[in-house]
């Protein structure tokens, strides 16, 4: 049996960050484990291929897939729709499965999105798939998969009940398949690291999160599941001489939400006197950090992290559910600055009901921080999360031409605030201005920028953040 699974998407101009697709890593890496080896996968990233969808289509036809998967955000979410046509033209009994963030978002409406998709998965992937190879081609035996949703034979849309069922003890996953893409492409790339391209591994090792932050899809639910520190050993210690790395990048969403699976794992590197360089640049949860927690990162060779201070203002933290203590951010980045690690903060801006006062509140706190460099994003509200339901509710004008399709992170324009455009985004440029041009943090991006040699190649990012303050690009 043939699978193809595709990476949708496209590298942009304003967001031209790439990682390895880990989604479909593990999906291959299971479906592998638990069907068998005589099960054929193609993995195609499009991030890296940059084919035309008539590129792709030949591709496809090439390998004659009985099953093809896509993995898509809302941004790229345009493309579904051509793809599964051009797909099904060419290969009419493929069935075609949708998963990532966009299937979790608008669940049902991806079907309706797309006449010729066959099945959504929202959420966590693995044992669903699993499920749906093994029932190919009977598509009437779709019915006893919890939590999926299709379109049977006479095109009727259908919604399985229960949920979808989830891997409950990581460590029994299977490293990710990278033997199926040449990860030497990634290398030559732009990660979510702020550095210049070099030889990594992206590594997951935990799924979900017990926080209620009103923007977030929560893909893998609430419950906070984890590698041991041993797994997570000795995936590592696979990659280092497997592909001659000694350089991680961490994108979990909540690494350290258990302490003393942070403690442990520096103490296993200790022990095993490993040499490794550690970012996490989708941040951790910064007011857990404190000066254990600190030494344990940094013993096991944390060098940069980000830190997701998101907004400054204690009622905006409650409304949205991230419930961050701020005077604990902010000791934590001190205490990781202090250590010599490059801090990267996070802020959003734009909250329904955000003030200009609360707006200054988040700039001041970014710039007075210890954090060399940050991004001030704009709120986006996504299908699927309770910040969307929430403007559904109170501020419908909001969103109602809202879109996301073909569009840049940074170049979605919208402003959920009552204040007026021209005030709102004159906030978003005094930011980038007055945190970027701030003199000691210059000097302190120049101390301890990771890597030095490099630094002229980081230039064109702050100059494009500085411009943005400066003439709003």
């Amino acid at each position: 049996m043939n699978i193809v699974l595709i990476n949708v998407g496209y590298i942009q101009p304003l967001y031209w960050f790439v990682s390895p697709p880990k989604g479909v890593l593990y999906l291959s890496a299971y479906l592998r484990k638990e069907i068998g080896n005589d099960l054929k996968i193609k993995i195609i990233d499009l991030k890296t291929e940059n084919f035309s969808v008539e590129q792709l289509i030949k591709v496809v036809h090439g390998i004659k897939p009985e099953i093809v998967g896509l993995s898509s955000s809302t941004i790229f979410a345009y493309l579904i729709p051509i793809l599964s046509l051009k797909i099904k033209e060419v290969l009419p009994n493929t069935w075609i499965v949708l998963g990532g963030p966009h299937a979790s978002s608008v669940r049902l409406q991806a079907l309706l999105e797309s006449p010729n998709l066959d099945i959504v998965i929202p959420g966590e992937g693995e044992i669903s798939l699993k499920n749906i190879v093994e029932a190919y081609p009977n598509k009437n035996s779709l019915k006893y998969i919890s939590g999926i949703l299709w379109r049977d034979e006479n095109d009727e849309l259908i919604e399985n009940p229960g949920e979808l069922q989830i891997i409950d003890n990581l460590d029994t996953l299977p490293f990710p398949a990278y033997d199926l893409i040449d990860i030497s492409k990634y290398w030559k790339l732009q990660s979510m690291t702020p550095l210049p391209p070099r030889r990594y591994i992206s590594v997951v090792s935990s799924r979900g999160c017990p926080y209620k932050c009103m923007w977030c899809h929560r893909i893998f639910g609430k419950c906070f599941r984890f590698y041991s520190p041993e797994r997570l050993m000795s995936e590592i210690e696979w990659y280092r001489k497997k592909y001659e790395v000694d350089e991680f990048e961490f994108l979990d969403d909540n690494f350290n939400f258990n302490r003393l699976r942070v403690i442990h794992f520096a103490e296993l590197v200790r022990r095993k006197n490993l040499k490794l360089k550690l970012t996490f640049p989708n941040a951790i949860r910064t007011d857990l950090i404190d000066e254990e927690v600190a030494d344990a990162l940094c013993s096991a060779g944390t060098y940069m992290s980000s830190f997701s201070l998101e907004t400054a203002s204690p009622r905006l933290q409650k409304l949205t559910q991230k419930n961050l203590n701020i005077p604990k951010f902010l000791k934590a980045v001190e205490v990781m600055a202090r250590k010599n690690v490059y801090t990267n903060g996070f802020c959003m801006m734009g909250f329904p009901t955000e003030t200009e006062e609360e707006l200054q509140m988040t700039i001041d706190t970014a710039t007075n921080s210890m954090l060399h460099t940050a991004s001030f994003f704009t709120v986006i509200p996504f299908p699927g999360t309770q910040l969307f339901e929430w403007l559904k509710q109170n501020k419908p004008e909001k969103i109602i031409n809202l879109n996301y399709m073909n569009a840049e992170y940074g170049s979605i324009k919208v402003n959920l605030t009552d204040l007026p455009d021209k005030i709102f985004f004159s906030y978003q440029r005094k930011a980038n201005i007055k945190f970027f041009l701030k003199p000691d943090r210059i000097y302190r991006i120049l101390r301890v920028y990771p890597k030095p040699l490099h630094l002229l190649s980081y230039l064109p990012i702050y100059m494009q953040r500085v411009l943005k303050g400066l003439v709003g690009l």
